[in-house]
């Protein structure tokens, strides 16, 4: 079963299925650690931390977004956290039918809501973070210092680089044209 084997074995895998492929090895296996990181850490954090606060993932960004930013217009919460305005606006109902969070209109701009945490919510973001933070020196606890802000630097140039230069390198792969709706996996009714 793939969820039985562990990254060394994954990595001798894939090298034998690619061998006869010209491929960046480095490269790939930064990019599959990093997606493979990214899942190990937010499993771990949603089943121990997260979970006493019944709280997912995403909806613990969206509240660590408001937390820090203050009262935001929900596509800048989007934005920060990463997620679609449609996945927002059912993670702040979510989060507004418990209390945590409250949805207003924007002053000047109607079309416009802003999101602020209650004081219900910057009561639990106060409780669960410093909990939260633990759980990242753990998961990062077989790193120095000195590794983790390295970890940390070469990850935020991996960001930049899709920010800055990936509408960029799509156009390009894409010979100028437009990349093709999202889908969601279902397919239209015969």
């Amino acid at each position: 079963m793939p969820g039985q084997r562990s990254i060394t074995e994954a990595e001798k895998l894939a090298a034998a299925k690619l061998g006869g492929f010209p491929v960046r090895r480095d490269q790939m296996a930064a990019v599959a650690n990093i997606y493979r990181a990214a899942s190990a850490v937010r499993q771990h954090l949603e089943n121990s931390v997260l979970r006493s606060s019944d709280l997912t993932w995403t909806a613990f960004v969206v509240l660590w977004v408001v937390w820090v930013w203050g009262e935001s217009e929900t596509r800048h919460v989007a934005e920060e956290a990463g997620i679609s305005k449609g996945t927002l606006t059912g993670v702040a109902r979510t989060l507004e039918s418990r209390g945590l969070v409250q949805r207003a209109g924007h002053p000047s701009d109607g079309r416009l809501v802003l999101l602020s945490l209650t004081d219900k919510g910057e009561d639990l973001m106060q409780r669960v973070f410093p909990a939260f933070n633990e759980e990242e020196a753990f998961v990062t606890e077989g790193l120095s210092d000195a590794e983790c802000r390295t970890l940390a630097e070469g990850l935020r140039r991996v960001v930049l680089q899709v920010e800055e230069r990936g509408e960029e390198r799509r156009h390009e792969l894409l010979d100028g044209a437009d990349p093709a709706p999202r889908r969601s996996g279902r397919r239209p009714k015969a």
